[in-house]
């Protein structure tokens, strides 16, 4: 007895998704018509019958959603961030009752762009990409025709939507505090290639310097920072004049850089005050404690749900990108410029 020809047959055949030749035998949108038409010229030549999928209206699916997640194993380590993310996306998956699936990409699944193994042992409606893995690698799983929403990561080459934090303005706000607070020689501390987020960051910072007429110093920009307290040490004693304020790209590097200015035997925030981006757990314990722009990690969770569950029900519609506005937290670690 000859073996029934499955979607699946075709999406070998054809070297595209099962989802894909799922939608294309439907009538679904979310694929072309040269590759509608190229599915069903193949399911034709393999014997698969499709004539139920292509005359009758598809019931709505009733059925409980699988729903995947997937993260680099580095965005997986940071659990005060990208953790409270993962939390937030299973409680709202869970109230929905959809099923919620976990893989981390390890570094040769990047590179050799390995799909993960989710996408092939179980049958997912929905992806959800926390942070960056790799664009390569991101646009590999989009091109799999499942819907896919990125968190906290967008790129000009990546057609997905995406949720993010409005970090301009987030950035703007938080020098716009320093400023406020008399301060005009303004460090900025981050790594602009390590992350979208912090490249826009520099830009909200540089927004607030020229609204109120303040020249940026270079030497106080530092745009390649590790997040090693050595790095920051050596960047601090290769100044020739020390900035009143610093404004750190996140928690990590405010921790790092209080931690430095205090073995100096600076005074903080009676000398130099410090700001940061985050509001994680290292701006609460730190002593004094960092004044920082807080994410509501919840709301994004909340969010990247939702647009997903709009997105599996509206494939046509076009690319979004959603930015989530952040709140300044002040604490002690700043205060008014002394003369």
């Amino acid at each position: 007895m000859n073996r029934k020809v499955t979607m699946q047959d075709i999406a070998d055949r054809l070297n595209i998704s099962k989802n894909s030749v799922s939608q294309a035998l439907s009538g679904k949108p979310g694929v072309s018509e040269e590759t509608r038409l190229l599915v069903q010229k193949t399911a034709v030549e393999l014997g698969y019958d499709y004539s139920n999928s292509r005359n009758q209206k598809q019931p709505d699916k009733k059925g409980t959603r699988n729903i995947a997640l997937i993260a680099s194993e580095f965005a997986f380590s940071l659990k005060s961030f990208f953790g409270e993310i993962y939390l937030g996306i299973e409680k709202e998956l869970r109230a929905r009752g959809m099923n919620l699936f976990i893989e981390s990409i390890d570094n040769g699944t990047k590179v050799n762009l390995t799909l993960p193994s989710l996408l092939t042992n179980h049958e997912i409606d929905g992806i959800l990409i926390l942070s960056h893995i790799s664009t390569d690698y991101i646009k590999k799983i989009i091109d799999t025709d499942i819907p896919t929403v990125l968190i906290d990561h967008h790129e000009p080459h990546l057609e997905a939507d995406s949720i993010l934090t409005n970090n301009r303005f987030g950035a703007f706000r938080a020098v716009e505090h320093l400023i406020q607070l008399g301060h005009r020689d303004i460090a900025f501390v981050g790594n602009v290639d390590k992350s979208p987020s912090y490249q826009e960051r520099l830009e909200g910072y540089s927004l607030a310097l020229r609204k109120y007429g303040i020249k940026p110093n270079e030497h106080f920009i530092v745009t390649n920072a590790q997040e090693n307290q050595n790095h920051i040490k050596q960047h601090m004693d290769n100044l020739q004049s020390q900035p009143s304020a610093w404004f750190c790209v996140n928690d990590g590097l405010g921790f790092l850089v209080t931690s430095v200015l205090q073995q100096r035997g600076i005074h903080i925030p009676d000398e130099v005050s410090v700001c940061s981006f985050d509001n994680g757990q290292l701006s609460q314990i730190s002593t004094p404690r960092i004044t920082t722009m807080d994410i509501d990690l919840n709301y994004f969770a909340k969010k990247a749900v939702e647009q997903l569950c709009w997105r599996m029900e509206n494939r046509g519609e076009p690319i979004q990108e959603i930015l989530l506005p952040t709140k300044l937290i002040i604490r002690e670690s700043t205060s008014e410029r002394k003369s």
